[in-house]
């Protein structure tokens, strides 16, 4: 016989809450204490120290800084919590946990850097809006024109609601935050050294192919959850579903194109990375679509929370 453990789901679900709400206040915690810095500090020293004239020297070395990495900040995060829960009490635990957790994901960061391009090229200023392209993509700004610009916000909104968002939430509901905070280390080392070209390619591989395999769910489960929002928020959900259907297998990443495809549908778009894809089809992109794919991100993370992360927690609870 199963019994429902309150004590478990009402902290979980408090934890969720809070750190959300430290998001929507607060926005990202200062770059000298934020653990995804950190990561990546500690990426970027390893990684010219692990290259070796040996294919597959460098492919072990891959596999140990992924392991490493990851092990550095997950099993810190564990203790951490678990010290301040058994020395502290109750009230430290909930607030530490949720400050660990909102380390993890990121909603008004991405608000922070699209809005600026909306407002600028609503004001005719494209030169303005490029200079904060860096901060969500990595291809040149110079090169993109102004549909082009906004195509590059609305798609980083979209991949950004899997791996920014839910992805984080998905792995909170079923390891704790040690296993968000595992999460966004396998996130950060695939932006880090995740690429096919001659450098990253055998001290990458494992970082990447460990992504793709984090993401591969919870890409799906978004993708799905978009089209709801769409629903919800009176977008085209029945394109959200036509292009999903349709073009979700145009990118190279087998996760990527599932909530590009079903942003290009809900706001009947076309998404294009020039040379590389394009997704959807329909009127010119203007930048009221970013505002439009922002509510979207907001609403389908939300969705996630209650139709995805409380039905496990729910489970964990009644298992426990």
């Amino acid at each position: 016989m199963f019994t429902l453990s309150i004590t478990f789901l009402l902290d979980s679900l408090l934890i969720l809450f809070l750190a959300f709400l430290i998001d929507v206040i607060f926005g990202e915690i200062p770059d000298r204490i934020h653990p995804t810095v950190w990561m990546g500090k500690v990426i970027a020293f390893f990684k010219p120290k692990i290259k070796r004239k040996s294919a597959r020297v460098e492919r072990a070395n891959g596999v140990l800084l992924c392991l490493g990495v990851i092990l550095l900040f997950a099993v810190p995060a564990y203790l951490i919590i678990f010290l301040v829960k058994h020395f502290l009490g109750w009230l430290p635990y909930i607030v530490v946990s949720a400050i660990i957790l909102k380390s993890s994901f990121a909603l008004k960061f991405m608000r922070k850097c699209t809005v600026p391009i909306a407002e600028a090229i609503e004001r005719g200023d494209c030169d303005r809006a490029r200079q904060f392209l860096p901060y969500i993509v990595r291809r040149d700004p110079a090169t993109l024109s102004e549909r082009h610009i906004i195509s590059a916000a609305v798609e980083s909104i979209a991949e950004s609601t899997t791996d920014g968002v839910t992805s984080p939430f998905f792995y909170f509901a079923l390891f704790g935050v040690p296993g968000a905070v595992a999460y966004r280390a396998i996130n950060t080392l695939d932006s880090m050294v995740g690429y096919k070209d001659e450098e990253h390619l055998n001290i990458g591989w494992f970082s990447a192919s460990i992504d793709t395999a984090a993401n591969y769910v919870p890409a799906r489960l978004t993708a799905m959850l978009m089209t709801l929002a769409a629903l919800v928020l009176g977008e085209n959900w029945r394109g959200a579903e036509r292009i999903l259907r349709r073009d979700r297998g145009n990118t190279a990443s087998p996760n990527a194109g599932w909530t590009l495809a079903a942003m290009a549908g809900a706001l009947g778009v076309q998404l294009e990375k020039p040379g590389y894809y394009k997704l959807g089809e329909g009127e010119d992109l203007a930048p009221a679509h970013i505002i439009r794919a922002l509510r979207i991100m907001m609403l389908t993370s939300i969705l996630f929370s209650l139709l995805v992360v409380l039905p496990i927690l729910l489970l964990k609870a009644l298992l426990l």
